[in-house]
């Protein structure tokens, strides 16, 4: 499938943000996929787990997270100062500017001829969190979330202001939760703390763990597990396909 890459700034409460769109060429209707980051912004590990989903007929906006702190187009490096400059951000940025974001985008595709105006969420460690936060938002029919952090400890955002657990009985999407059981960020307990509130609020979800450590999706660094990250894909097709495309 040919795809077609912009970039368009959508306006939000807290200022432009950036955000790279994939879509199929063809001349058709398409499903939306919101595809959210790890701390790193819009790295070419992301841009490419992007123009993938987007070549089995989605059109896939990837937003910077942190539009509100950093200048536009920054990337940071998958290394210790891009991890403290990513990690310091995640801890400032308030969860209600993520739901914004969100509203902003969806709102901005509604508009779109090309989009069928089903939505899907998915994402990878913070943007894990991200995609599974999303389904607060009810236009959110299905999420894929990879190894997302904080979700079991709400340490996501300024202390104390963590609501995404507390919440998941407002969520009425269906969950694909996918985890490395040798993540240190997300320990044994964690997941089953995050599974059992899943179970509990009676969620249609299903649930992978696989013997690996965190950002295994990620095509680039020794983490990298090639084969699991394809069957992590294979998941999400399936998912999105039957969720949204029906």
């Amino acid at each position: 499938m040919i795809l077609t890459e912009t970039e368009v700034f959508i306006s939000t409460p807290t200022g432009e943000m950036l955000c790279k769109i994939f879509s199929p060429k063809a001349e058709s209707q398409f499903p939306a996929l919101i595809l959210y980051s790890e701390i790193f912004q819009l790295t070419g590990p992301i841009l490419r787990s992007a123009a993938m989903m987007a070549g089995h007929s989605f059109i896939v906006v990837v937003p910077e997270i942190y539009h509100e702190h950093l200048e536009a187009g920054t990337v940071l490096a998958y290394d210790d100062n891009g991890k403290q400059i990513g990690n310091d951000l995640k801890l400032k940025i308030k969860l209600e500017s993520y739901d914004q974001g969100l509203g902003a985008i969806i709102k901005y595709l509604q508009q779109k001829p090309e989009c069928s105006g089903k939505f899907g969420s998915i994402g990878f460690c913070l943007g894990g969190h991200l995609a599974f936060r999303a389904a607060l938002n009810p236009d959110i029919l299905a999420v894929a979330s990879f190894y997302g952090t904080d979700i079991h400890s709400s340490t996501l955002g300024p202390a104390g202001s963590c609501d995404t657990f507390d919440r998941i009985d407002e969520m009425q999407a269906e969950f694909l939760m996918v985890w490395g059981r040798q993540d240190p960020h997300i320990p044994e307990a964690g997941r089953l703390k995050v599974y059992r509130e899943l179970s509990l609020k009676n969620k249609t979800f299903t649930w992978h763990e696989f013997n690996a450590v965190h950002a295994f999706m990620r095509d680039e660094g020794e983490r990298y597990n090639p084969k699991l990250a394809a069957f992590g894909y294979q998941l999400a097709v399936e998912l999105f396909n039957r969720a949204l495309k029906v």
